[in-house]
């Protein structure tokens, strides 16, 4: 129930009913911070509310409860109008899309409108709909929030909307945390038989470019040393991926590992275990993975297209997303050489310009300024 004097905040958490993508670790980071505001009583809903206990804790400001629908449609018309009406709901913050049945303020969060910039890897139907309703969405919305200033600027350009405010994703404390390298790679050696091995972040879309990484492993024959981690969830199939590794004998397919549906600590723990990570993508509203291996002293290289050309950190560790043997020499050179410098150095930089209290306070600021 909201509490007198308080401001009361529904957040939309049915992301975390699924795989690890941008908009769960975006709540994530947001609310865990946030909900240090004593002022501020929080309706945290998902399908799975015990998840979400795990995820954020317990706290005397803090309730959980349980979507009726799985069906996002539902979930917009009947459920959250319910839950809004219900609870006296001040405030109701989504990701991208907000129900049609106002109740209360609105704070939307428009991660990125890639679709229109790049409809190559959307389909027709999505692009036209998610026009539509991203644009309203923000036109209905008291708070309207982006991630990243390519974002920004993408938002104005195409829906005409210049009053959005940015709350940059950061990066976990846990992953700049120092740790044993030898004993990690022990455990992932006894968790899932990986012994030296380059990792890829990400779900899987077109987009995500995920053959190139493989034609590297290839061109390179890197399978005669290492193995190649794929961890993420199936969003769309990517075809040109699917060509190239139908025609691979069984022995270097053996070397290409795909996980699906990890936890967090099984991400962290794959994460700190590689000998490299990769970040080929050619369009992101930001893209936090490269972030995190290298908060995690992960040699890293990184696409430069897109929200990721604002990590001006990469530097040398850069590479154009469509030069193929750019990517090839880049991940040598990060194989091959000891940068472990390098990467500190990087990581210092991340963890001074990317701040979930900083994002929180953004949005504190905004919601008392509002209300």
């Amino acid at each position: 129930m909201n509490i007198k004097n308080t401001t009361s905040i529904f957040v939309d958490c049915h992301v975390f009913d699924n795989g690890f993508q941008g908009t769960r670790t975006y709540i994530q980071g947001l609310y865990s911070e946030l909900i240090a505001k004593t002022d501020l009583q929080f309706f945290l809903v998902s399908s799975n509310p015990d998840n979400l206990t795990t995820v954020f804790g317990n706290h005397s400001n803090v309730t959980y409860l349980k979507y009726k629908y799985q069906n996002k449609f539902l979930r917009l018309l009947i459920d959250i109008p319910q839950i809004i009406k219900k609870n006296k709901i001040d405030f109701a913050h989504f990701q991208y899309t907000v129900s049609p049945f106002k109740r209360c303020k609105y704070i939307v969060t428009t991660h990125d409108i890639l679709f229109i910039d790049f409809p190559e890897y959307f389909s027709f139907f999505s692009k036209i709909v998610n026009t539509f309703l991203y644009k309203q969405s923000a036109k209905w919305s008291e708070i309207r929030l982006t991630v990243s200033e390519y974002s920004k600027q993408k938002i104005q350009q195409h829906f005409g909307l210049s009053n959005y405010e940015i709350t940059p994703n950061a990066i976990d404390e846990i992953f700049f945390q120092a740790y044993d390298k030898e004993l990690i790679k022990a455990e992932v050696e006894k968790k899932v038989s990986l012994k030296k091995y380059i990792i890829y972040v990400s779900r899987w879309e077109p987009r995500k470019n995920h053959q190139m990484v493989l034609k590297a492993f290839l061109d390179l024959k890197l399978y005669e040393q290492y193995e190649l981690l794929f961890l993420g969830n199936d969003t769309l199939e990517n075809s040109q991926f699917r060509e190239i590794f139908s025609k691979l004998d069984s022995e270097i397919k053996n070397k290409i590992i795909t996980l699906k549906n990890t936890d967090f600590q099984t991400m962290l723990l794959l994460l700190r275990g590689a000998d490299a990570s990769v970040y080929p993508s050619t369009a992101e509203g930001f893209g936090i993975p490269p972030l995190e291996s290298v908060a995690a002293k992960i040699p890293t290289i990184c696409s430069n297209k897109t929200a990721m050309s604002d990590f001006s950190f990469f530097k040398d560790f850069y590479f154009d997303p469509h030069n193929q043997a750019e990517f090839n020499i880049k991940l040598q050179r990060i194989l091959n050489e000891n940068l472990s410098s390098d990467f500190e150095t990087m990581a210092e930089d991340i963890k001074q310009k990317y701040s979930w209290k900083k994002s929180a306070e953004i949005l504190y600021h905004l919601i008392t300024k509002t209300k």
